[in-house]
């Protein structure tokens, strides 16, 4: 399956926060996450696997009872059910993986 980032309606979350939704199946998800400085990512967990690249930009990441500053290049792991979230320090976008897929992101069904 072949995704072209410029065919990809940008979603807008509110708060400083938008997001793309890129290749997916029933196993996987790909998501570009766009933050502007000082947007929150609010902590919440979820019953996926997810990993987290940081492309660009600053973030503090919370995971568990673990804080970090993370920068470009990168990657946080994130288990099953485990309590997340960030602040963005300085504007950036994050790729973040998922398995399964998450059916809440999609507007359509696959």
């Amino acid at each position: 399956m072949f995704v072209h980032n410029a065919l990809i309606p940008m979603e807008d979350l509110g708060d400083g926060i938008r997001r793309k939704v890129l290749a997916h199946s029933d196993n996987m998800m790909s998501v570009e996450v766009y933050f502007e400085k000082g947007a929150i990512g609010a902590m919440h967990s979820h019953p996926h696997e997810q990993l987290t690249y940081v492309l660009s930009g600053v973030f503090e990441f919370t995971i568990g009872n673990e804080k970090r500053v993370v920068k470009a290049g990168d990657t946080m792991y994130k288990e099953p059910e485990i309590e997340h979230g960030c602040v963005c320090i300085d504007e950036g976008v994050l790729i973040d993986t998922f398995t399964p897929m998450r059916r809440d992101f999609c507007k359509y069904p696959i």
